[in-house]
């Protein structure tokens, strides 16, 4: 007869287990308008059927949203979330309203003296669910000029050229 003590698991083998990040949108303009000096990670303050909305696959746009520090809290501007078709009345939304992003404080206060004195601005590069809570990359990020945009393009075309002259030369060493 085995005792209850040999039925528990061994704290061994209980491993922390990593949690599931699931992506649910990217900003891929942010990387081309903006030379991205610093990314955080934050949480995002939303309502019920915002949550629903981005679980069954609802629409999100953050390619035109920005970050805001007023009075000490980070706000999240401009970003739009596809309304849940079943939420009427008291679980209905405004899909583009303001949303509160949740940081620290002394980060708060870093971001917004980085912003003030070196005239950067806040950028989001993603949303997504990690370990079923809603989380946001933010970047601290400095726009770009169109000089430095023609040169980003510039880059990647000789990163891309390169990369396929070494494939083809391996390709002709197998043969």
């Amino acid at each position: 007869m085995k005792s209850r003590l040999a039925a528990k698991a061994k704290p061994q083998d209980l491993k922390k287990s990593v949690p599931q990040i699931k992506n649910i949108a990217t900003n891929r303009r942010a990387r081309y308008e903006y030379e991205i000096l610093e990314t955080f990670e934050c949480g995002i303050e939303l309502v019920g059927a915002e949550v629903k909305s981005l679980r069954t696959g609802g629409k999100l746009d953050i390619s035109e949203a920005y970050g805001r520090i007023d009075a000490g809290e980070i706000w999240l501007m401009a970003s739009r979330i596809a309304p849940y078709e079943y939420a009427t009345g008291f679980g209905g939304f405004d899909p583009t309203r303001k949303r509160k992003l949740l940081m620290h404080r002394k980060e708060i206060d870093e971001l917004n003296g980085k912003i003030t004195l070196q005239r950067l601005t806040l950028v989001p590069l993603s949303l997504y669910f990690k370990g079923g809570i809603v989380k946001t990359s933010i970047a601290l990020a400095k726009g770009k000029k169109l000089h430095d945009k023609r040169r980003t393009i510039a880059d990647r075309d000789a990163n891309r050229e390169a990369a396929r002259e070494v494939r083809e030369s391996r390709r002709m060493e197998r043969n």
